[in-house]
């Protein structure tokens, strides 16, 4: 592990062939500390390893210099065939990389094996290995699917079965949606398409259905996050709910 000033780094190598990089943050990454994350994944690059994870989970701020280390490389890590994740966000942290919409560039997971898988699979290897993060000795494999939004809102119910639910519907406001207030064409927006982000609200707003509303970023975010709709899985929980 190498110390910093203000942040911890250590990096291991995971996945099948041992070819994915996690690369471990811990303190702050701001103008002080990302030059040095900088230099260290540069040597990487430079080493020809291309497949990278970063884990956030003991970062408790992140900076616009910090997000750019990442940002900055990752032209040179795709054209290269690899690619960077961002895993184990905090809440805090991952807000502000929603707000500032890096989520448009960066991919986020939940968690390590997660990411590996992800790379595993899209080189078509078995991650099944015992190679790879061991799943806990004797804990059943779960298989799941996620339903895109599309197909809960029209999935049909057979009638007379009582372990169906009933289908999904939302019905507009039957007043002119331009004249709502801002919170509530907000709803509206995030109702029609959950997953979009804060430039998407900002932008949908800005169009006749909703009376040209314009309103900044950091106040879709504040409405959003008032409404404990702030990042995209509260926003989808909340229009599985309407």
């Amino acid at each position: 592990m190498k110390k910093m000033q203000g942040i911890d780094l250590s990096y291991s190598h995971l996945g099948v062939r041992g070819d994915v990089t996690l690369l471990k943050l811990k303190g702050f990454l701001d103008t002080t500390t990302s030059a040095e994350v900088s230099a260290k994944m540069r040597e990487m690059i430079g080493s020809e390893r291309y497949q990278y994870i970063i884990d956030m989970s003991s970062v408790n701020y992140v900076s616009s210099a910090g997000w750019g280390v990442f940002v900055g490389e990752i032209r040179s890590i795709r054209e290269s065939g690899g690619d960077l994740k961002i895993v184990q966000m905090t809440p805090d942290v991952y807000d502000v990389f929603e707000m500032l919409e890096f989520d448009k560039i960066l991919e986020y997971y939940e968690t390590i094996e997660e990411a590996v898988n992800d790379f595993d699979m899209c080189m078509g290897l078995d991650i099944t290995s015992n190679t790879r993060i061991a799943r806990r000795e004797n804990a059943p494999a779960i298989e799941f699917t996620t339903p895109s939004p599309k197909s809960i809102a029209t999935k049909t119910v057979v009638k007379g079965d009582s372990n169906k639910r009933a289908r999904f519907t939302f019905t507009k406001p039957t007043i002119e949606e331009s004249t709502l207030p801002l919170v509530e064409k907000i709803k509206v927006i995030v109702i029609d398409n959950p997953t979009g982000g804060l430039f998407k609200i900002k932008k949908k707003l800005n169009t006749q259905r909703f009376g040209y509303e314009k309103v900044g970023l950091i106040k879709v975010f504040e409405i959003l996050k008032n409404y404990n709709l702030e990042t995209k899985e509260k926003r989808y929980r909340f229009y599985r709910s309407r």
